[in-house]
């Protein structure tokens, strides 16, 4: 699975499902990085204001209150660098290109194998990103 390591980076996962959420942190975790979990929308633009040094955001597109489009529009207001990448269970066309143009950088399908995870978040945080 490769070996990563993280230590000064702070990833945000915003995630309703606390299934998906352990499974994400479970992956991350041996990499060092910092986690933080929002369960909505809100929570992950709340998080990102308190957080302004996150180094990426894994966001989740259907979440109650505030779905992940909305949320990463609202961030994109005040925070144009941090990469987000979009992750979802709903793979089509029009969903992706609704995270894009909304300023996702990336976009995964779930399920979400660990080795596609890991290696696109590394894309991101990696030196050369």
């Amino acid at each position: 699975m490769g070996s990563y390591n993280w230590e000064h980076k702070t990833i945000l996962i915003a995630e309703d499902e606390e299934m998906n959420f352990l499974f994400m942190e479970a992956i991350i975790e041996s990499s060092q990085a910092s986690i933080l979990w929002a369960s909505n929308g809100i929570e992950a633009v709340e998080l990102m204001k308190q957080h302004p040094d996150t180094s990426l955001i894994l966001m989740d597109i259907r979440m109650p209150e505030m779905d992940g489009i909305e949320a990463t529009l609202k961030i994109r207001e005040f925070n144009t660098t941090v990469p987000i990448i979009a992750q979802t269970a709903y793979s089509t066309e029009e969903d992706r290109n609704k995270c894009l143009e909304a300023g996702c950088n990336e976009y995964l399908t779930k399920p979400i194998s660990h080795k596609v995870l890991l290696s696109t978040i590394e894309r991101f945080l990696s030196p050369n990103a």
